[in-house]
């Protein structure tokens, strides 16, 4: 916690584990984050071996910042806290943003590959805006990336509707949510019952009340 505990500094890790950024894309991502603070996450990150920075004239990006291999190692360690935070989370508000990575990670966090054993599915998943995912899984193994699926088995539009949290959480069937209009899908309704089964995500306990002296 000395190393990574400061305020913000595990979400700028969560922001870097699916690749490099320029420090406008980190920015962009933790828009609540003051950019004084930002740099001196960075910094520290920097002087405690989890995060270098480099030109990348390779990708046109210039100065971009990236996890070591010893940051690298902590992707782990930050899909276990995403699911168990998750298991907080409410409807998003409306002013929260809701990036490209935060849709990737969100599937791996809450993926179940032992249910995954032997099944074979692709998935193209539309959020609000252009953002659309594309998900493949195969026997056990997990595959999000940014883009569209030219043939995927089951097309999921969700927009800015919570119903696709409600689906994963267990709050609405895959039937209550297409009959609802939450969700939209292009193909069968049994690949959003798979897929209902494959990700998933379990409530927190309800916060106890009062005190019980024994």
């Amino acid at each position: 916690m000395e190393l990574v505990g400061e305020r913000w500094a595990l979400l700028v890790v969560r922001d870097l584990v699916l690749g490099p950024k320029r420090y406008p894309e980190l920015k962009a991502g933790l828009p609540r984050i003051p950019p004084s603070i930002l740099s001196a996450r960075l910094n520290e990150l920097e002087a405690a071996g989890v995060v270098r920075r480099r030109v990348r004239p390779d990708l046109d990006a210039g100065l971009v910042y990236e996890l070591t291999d010893y940051g690298s190692e902590l992707d782990r360690v930050l899909l276990d806290l995403g699911l168990w935070g998750a298991r907080s989370l409410s409807h998003p508000a409306a002013d929260d943003v809701f990036t490209l990575d935060a849709a990737i990670l969100s599937l791996y966090t809450t993926f179940r590959s032992d249910d995954a054993a032997g099944v074979q599915v692709t998935y193209e998943i539309r959020y609000s805006g252009e953002l659309v995912v594309r998900v493949t899984v195969d026997d056990g193994a997990l595959e999000v990336s940014e883009g569209h699926h030219p043939n995927a088995d089951l097309v999921i539009r969700c927009g800015r509707s919570p119903a696709l949290l409600d689906v994963i959480s267990g709050q609405a069937s895959p039937a209550e949510a297409v009959r609802s209009g939450g969700l939209s899908i292009e193909g069968d309704l049994g690949d959003l019952e798979l897929f209902a089964r494959l990700f998933r995500l379990t409530s927190a306990p309800e916060p106890q009340t009062g005190v019980v002296l024994h």
